[in-house]
């Protein structure tokens, strides 16, 4: 295929608006124009679509493994591209790689991997999730509380030498783990902070979001609930306008009425996005795996550990994109923008992912009217058709 191509023949959804009977443009590897279908300047090859609809490719920042790997266990560039594979024939084209709690080794080797994903270009790559280890034991969920500690000036100086290799990196702390003024001094070195696994109270979480943190981390999972007299951490992520939150839409995590209640009084600028918290099941049929040398089981849908306990999800982002749709009635439009968009937007990069406008990235996923995943384009290259 050249570098200059037309995608036609189904409606195109820009990230804002609905087009008919338009013509994706796409000039080595970036998003050219949407243009009328009859105005496509001669010369461009067009590429037949068979209807259905082109949207913004799907942006998860919270990915702990896929294809059969996870990211603790083998933290090697090769395990980033086993990742990104996996998730892309379910729409997500851009990701962070979330290592969950583990040891300094894992952690530097993991960051090491992630910068050499970024030389090595692997499609799909976005940053990297560090979910971890400055949280709290009281909402430790299955993070192994041996190996949860609170941030030193060691972790703090190696978070900012990571950001430097890296477009995106992205950490999941606990108030209760890490000072304010240390959020302050990761937030200017460009590190999004995000506020989870804690049993932080309303105050405290408010003023962490003053002091730099810009996201939460699973909302409603592993943090202090809104209650009568105590909003806490949840309360926080839909009352502060500067906070984006993560929410796993699998009908498991969050109830859908919940859920609805959530989206009705988020105030923004911050939105509530669409994460997965996927793990190596993801693109396999396996029925168990390991993590920090325990087991957790795959059944009915959930992922956990012996005893119950919920441990990352299975779902992948198109099956979220359809919960949000058909079961917590969100319009589609909307269901859209919590996977492209509103995350993009959370990690710094809508200037070129969630949406299509001259200049940004040729990410794109051709969706069936069923909103099944048909083919995916990363950077204006097919890297899946089913």
């Amino acid at each position: 295929m050249s570098d200059r191509f037309a995608l036609t023949g189904a409606r195109i959804f820009d990230g804002a608006d609905w087009h008919e009977d338009a013509s994706l443009v796409v000039e080595n590897g970036l998003v050219e124009a949407i243009l009328p279908a009859g105005a496509v300047p001669s010369g461009v090859s067009r590429v037949e679509t068979g209807g259905g609809m082109l949207v913004p490719g799907f942006v998860d920042i919270q990915v702990n493994g896929g294809g059969g790997v996870m990211l603790n266990d083998h933290p090697d560039v090769a395990s980033i591209e086993t990742i990104c594979r996996a998730h892309a024939p379910f729409g997500t084209t851009a990701l962070l790689p979330t290592l969950i709690t583990d040891t300094p080794a894992i952690t530097a080797a993991a960051t090491a991997a992630g910068a050499e994903a970024v030389r090595k270009k692997v499609p799909g790559f976005l940053g990297l999730h560090l979910e971890g280890p400055h949280l709290s034991i009281a909402r430790k969920g299955a993070h192994d509380p041996a190996l949860i500690r609170s941030m030193t000036d060691a972790d703090q100086a190696a978070l900012i030498a990571a950001r430097r290799d890296l477009p995106v990196l992205l950490t999941t702390i606990a108030p209760e783990s890490v000072e304010p003024g240390r959020v302050t001094a990761l937030a200017r070195a460009g590190i999004i902070v995000s506020l989870g696994h804690s049993d932080t109270d309303y105050a405290t979480a408010t003023a962490f979001a003053e002091a730099g943190a810009t996201v939460v981390t699973h909302l409603f999972n592993a943090m202090s609930q809104i209650g009568n007299r105590e909003p806490g951490l949840a309360g926080a992520a839909v009352d502060t306008g500067s906070l984006y939150a993560g929410i796993i839409a699998d009908g498991i995590h969050v109830h859908p009425r919940t859920m609805t209640v959530a989206l009705r009084a988020k105030k923004g600028p911050g939105k509530i996005l669409l994460v997965t918290d996927a793990m190596a099941t993801i693109g396999t049929d396996m029925t168990s795996f390991t993590l920090n040398g325990r087991t957790i089981y795959r059944k009915d849908g959930s992922l956990r550990l012996a005893d119950g306990t919920l441990a990352g999800a299975d779902l992948d982002m198109i099956s979220a994109v359809r919960f949000v749709h058909r079961v917590v009635g969100l319009d589609l439009d909307e269901a859209l923008r919590m996977a492209s968009l509103y995350p993009a937007e959370a990690v710094g990069q809508a200037h070129r992912l969630g949406r299509f406008a001259n200049g940004t990235a040729a990410d794109i996923i051709g969706l069936s009217d069923d909103l099944d995943v048909r083919n995916v384009w990363i950077g204006g290259k097919k890297v899946f058709a089913a």
